[in-house]
């Protein structure tokens, strides 16, 4: 996400830290590259125009050319501005406190919308919400039975009658004040801005259920094309928010970096994967963190507390304390880690975590060292001590690796258990969660 980006950026940046003081010329070259780094990203020229205005004028005056530490000033100023083009006014979810909150999902063919759809209900059910889903895609082939296999994966259930898409909507919406749900999310048919049949049909939906919320679902790889698709939908519905789909694949981010500064509406949501639980809500400060190499610390806190909850760092701190870490352990952490998106996730999302990004970081040794865990009898797992050379020899068939592999598992095993052992003393005295493998 973003990585061609980051890395321009960081490279100017780089440059302006190895001059102790910065003159005109110093900042008038960084705001040149950073001007054609975002032109290459795909952000519209209006936004970068404004963007590098208003950095230059900062720049230029005596918060950075006065400083002690002028290259950090500069980049806290790209920061600063670059936050503000990416935040809306509000984008926060408007819900009805007096009842129930209704959701309209709109966006082209090919967006991401009922997956989306289903992906807000996951996250809304999360925050103990009851939610109703509304197949109103009659167009698209399999629509509805995609939306229902995706709400029986998270059961939530799917509203849907063989009538007209804005008859589907009032039903479902009788349906969801009957049931005393707090959400209603619709989910509606593809369409393109052009299709002015299509956009007057989901003007009707609209007109039937009268949502509080109108979220346009936009793909991030949609480049320059996504900002005409959203006013003209705004135009059509008065969009409330976008949803930028897509972000973790590889994309120059030019729509999520121009959506909000060109149409003034927040992005209230991404989707970050494929999975449904690979879904959250937009922040725009964490996002330009990671831009700019400065991590997504929040981010990753938020991820350790759902993977992780406190009775296990309590249990894991007390068998750090009496040296009773054992392999089992040792492969729940790893697990842990899985969920959290795996080991590259989360290194990019700790400060300079790009400056890593050369480091590889091979997803399937973590498979093979799980498999030769679970190789283990659960003897060997609590006391590896017992592993001699025909036990590993054993191993290393059962879980089709080599030995020299469970040989490094051990080693990797004794040397985390020993720094484990050192942050748990760290944190213990700072009363802080330990995070997984640390």
């Amino acid at each position: 996400m973003f990585d061609h980006l980051s890395g321009k950026l960081q490279e100017a940046f780089a440059k302006l830290k190895k001059k102790g003081k910065l003159t005109e010329a110093d900042i008038k070259t960084a705001g040149r590259e950073i001007r054609l780094a975002l032109l290459e990203a795909d952000v519209n020229y209006r936004v970068v125009k404004d963007f590098v205005d208003k950095l230059s004028a900062r720049a230029l005056g005596d918060e950075v050319m006065k400083s002690l530490t002028p290259s950090q000033q500069y980049i806290k100023i790209v920061r600063d501005e670059m936050t503000a083009i990416l935040s809306g006014q509000d984008n926060k979810l408007k819900l009805n406190t007096q009842g129930l909150t209704v959701i309209l999902m709109a966006g082209i063919q090919g967006s991401g919308k009922t997956t989306t759809a289903a992906k807000l209900a996951q996250l809304l059910k999360k925050q103990n919400k009851k939610v109703l889903l509304a197949a109103c895609d009659t167009y698209r082939p399999a629509a509805v039975t995609q939306l229902q296999t995706l709400g029986k994966q998270i059961d939530i259930p799917v509203f849907y009658i063989p009538e007209k898409p804005e008859t589907i909507a009032a039903e479902a919406l009788l349906q969801a004040k009957k049931e005393h749900k707090d959400i209603l999310i619709i989910d509606t048919a593809g369409r393109m801005s052009i299709d002015e049949v299509m956009m007057s049909e989901i003007k009707q939906i609209a007109s039937a259920v009268d949502p509080h919320e109108i979220l346009l679902c936009i793909d991030a790889m949609t480049g320059q094309d996504a900002l005409n698709t959203a006013n003209a939908f705004d135009e059509a519905l008065r969009l409330t928010g976008i949803v930028m789909t897509k972000l973790d694949s590889d994309t120059r981010g030019g729509a999520a970096l121009s959506v909000t500064h060109v149409t003034q509406k927040p992005i209230k949501f991404c989707g970050v994967g494929e999975k449904i639980s690979d879904f959250e809500e937009f922040h725009a400060e964490r996002l330009v963190g990671r831009i700019l190499g400065m991590g997504d610390i929040l981010g990753l806190i938020e991820k350790a507390e759902i993977a992780y909850n406190q009775q296990s760092a309590l249990e894991l701190s007390q068998k750090l304390a009496k040296n009773a870490f054992t392999l089992e352990d040792f492969l729940e952490q790893m697990e842990q880690m899985q969920q959290m998106g795996g080991l590259e996730e989360v290194l990019k999302m700790l400060p300079a975590g790009k400056q890593l990004k050369g480091m590889k970081i091979n997803e399937k040794d973590l498979l093979h060292q799980r498999a030769i865990i679970q190789s283990m009898t659960k003897k060997e797992r609590i006391n590896p001590a017992l592993l001699n050379a025909s036990r590993r020899r054993r191993i290393a068939q059962g879980s089709g690796t080599q030995v020299s592999d469970v040989n490094r598992l051990i080693n990797g095993y004794e040397q985390s258990k020993k720094l484990m052992k050192q942050f748990s003393g760290k944190a213990g005295k700072r009363g802080k969660m330990n995070f997984p493998f640390m």
